[in-house]
């Protein structure tokens, strides 16, 4: 028997489909014998198709999903556009197990009694308050040093403002 489908019965499998989907219960409270015997052919076999298709879950537990995403990943790996291959390969290398493309940074904690926390600060500000001795003061140059007698009138630039 074959069923084509009117937009009314697309309409109609798509709203029974979210009702259940949302309530299955109260659904099936409201959708009588004699409701769905007054729905057409082709949209009891849309629901139902729906339903069938969508009503079971599709991974247990994250790790059929895990092997789900992989295997498409790989399926994808031989496609013929170089942008999918591409992205495919990438994909499957972050992920955690392969680890190719994994950004990691290593973080080295060193710990420290407070003892040692206190002379280290100690010293440091010890430095700061009574410096060494090997600092010498700054010599101040009161010679004028002429550009023009260095290197001659002849290079003087004039610049606009």
């Amino acid at each position: 028997m074959e069923i084509t489908p009117t937009k009314e019965d697309t309409d109609t499998a798509a709203a029974l489909a979210v009702s259940y989907a949302e309530d299955p219960e109260k659904t099936s409270k409201k959708v009588s014998v004699a409701k769905v015997a007054s729905m057409t052919p082709a949209s009891l076999v849309m629901t139902n198709n729906i339903l069938q298709e969508f009503g079971h879950s599709v991974a247990d537990n994250a790790i059929q999903i895990r092997h789900l995403v992989t295997n498409k990943l790989l399926l994808e790996s031989e496609n013929p556009d170089a942008r999918v291959r591409m992205r495919a390969l990438e994909l499957l290398g972050k992920i955690s197990d392969v680890g190719l493309f994994a950004e990691k940074s290593e973080i080295t904690i060193t710990h420290q009694s407070s003892a040692d926390l206190r002379a280290k600060l100690r010293k440091k500000l010890e430095k700061i308050v009574s410096p060494s001795e090997d600092i010498e003061d700054a010599v101040i140059v009161n010679d004028v040093f002429d550009i023009s007698e260095a290197f001659g009138e002849e290079n003087e630039v004039e610049y606009d403002d």
